[in-house]
């Protein structure tokens, strides 16, 4: 089967050649099929697209293909439109041995670890010179985190330290009544919550709900170029965004870890009370338990805690790369990062409260 091209391949005259092609296939059954091109003096990407259609057809039928007389230039055309490039970067990424992806992890791992320890130390440095001058923090945008970050979670906290002071002292009961030691429930839910769970679950919570919203706000502005500008102007992004993130979280964090053992208080109180107990048994029991050591400690971890929620979440927001699913990925970065750091800190804590007996 013969295919001559006219001078001037376009898109009409390969619209009427593609309809007789496909014709002439359905009419014949080709033992061969050769397409000459020696007077071709124009052709677009549609013909282009025409000769590797014919081209593709015959490779798949297993029948001989010959093209004859196309001038060089458009030859060059024609391997660029054959050349499979997705294949090509996947073959290359298959050809990548061992040795190869362990260094590049390594090489990965220590850019990030060498911009983490220059985000820390920036913020760091900032964080007391900001204290030193406290002028410089920009108040107005503190006191707006401040509102998002605690005022608007106070009926969350306050929900789930409720119903944890509930749950708490009604699966505590259980075991308790068998000895008759109903009333040290009032013990365990004052020394957990103000311990432990108090300001360990403010924390996650927090870090589902504000150190995702940093980050998701700051990865915005990053994907935007907000931050380049705010560079290119001179401001240092660092005291002109994270500060202020970072002083709303060291000041909400507390209050709302005090919230959340109130609740939590008052729903084991619920519980007592339900059992036949006046309300003072109850507060006794709590003075008797816990101490000054005890709130202060927790009260201490809840410092640290927003510390970090508010760092990773902000951390990662710059980190954020191009891409639809780029902040997407910085949120859900930030939330894990924060549990997990939170978690570790936390171990941390017990065990140097256990060896300085507080």
């Amino acid at each position: 089967m013969e295919i001559h091209l006219p001078k001037k391949v376009i898109t009409q005259v390969v619209q009427r050649d593609w309809r007789i092609f496909e014709e002439e296939i359905l009419k014949k059954n080709p033992r061969h099929i050769q397409v000459y091109a020696s007077d071709v003096l124009e052709i677009t990407s549609p013909g282009i697209s025409f000769i590797k259609y014919i081209h593709t057809y015959a490779k798949s039928k297993n029948i001989p293909f010959a093209l004859h007389g196309l001038n060089e230039k458009f030859q060059r055309n024609l391997r660029i439109a054959e050349d499979d490039s997705k294949q090509s970067f996947d073959s290359e990424k298959q050809t990548l041995r061992k040795s190869e992806k362990i260094g590049k992890y390594t090489i990965d791992f220590l850019l990030e670890f060498k911009y983490l320890v220059s985000f820390t130390g920036e913020v760091t440095i900032s964080f007391w010179n900001s204290l030193i001058h406290p002028s410089k923090i920009r108040w107005k945008d503190a006191f707006r985190v401040m509102e998002t970050m605690g005022v608007n979670s106070f009926p969350i906290i306050a929900m789930i330290g409720f119903l944890l002071g509930l749950i708490m002292s009604f699966q505590s009961a259980i075991p308790m009544r068998r000895f008759g030691a109903e009333i040290f429930v009032a013990n365990l839910v004052g020394l957990s919550l103000f311990r432990e769970l108090g300001p360990l679950m403010t924390a996650f919570i927090l870090a589902g709900r504000s150190g995702s919203a940093f980050a998701a706000e700051l990865g915005t502005m990053k994907v935007s170029e907000e931050i380049d500008a705010l560079t290119t102007m001179g401001l240092p992004p660092v005291q002109f965004l994270i500060i202020p993130r970072l002083v709303a979280a060291l000041i909400v964090t507390p209050l709302l870890t005090v919230i959340f053992n109130l609740f939590g208080l008052i729903g084991g109180a619920v519980v007592l009370m339900s059992f036949g107990f006046p309300l003072i048994t109850f507060v006794n029991q709590v003075n008797i338990a816990v101490g000054f050591s005890d709130i202060f400690g927790g009260l201490v971890k809840s410092y640290f805690f927003g510390m970090i929620i508010a760092s990773i979440g902000c951390y990662r927001g710059l980190r954020t790369t191009t891409g639809a699913g780029a902040v997407g990925e910085s949120t859900t970065a930030a939330v894990v990062g924060s549990i997990i750091l939170v978690s570790l800190l936390d171990g941390i804590f017990s065990v140097i409260y256990f060896y300085l007996g507080i």
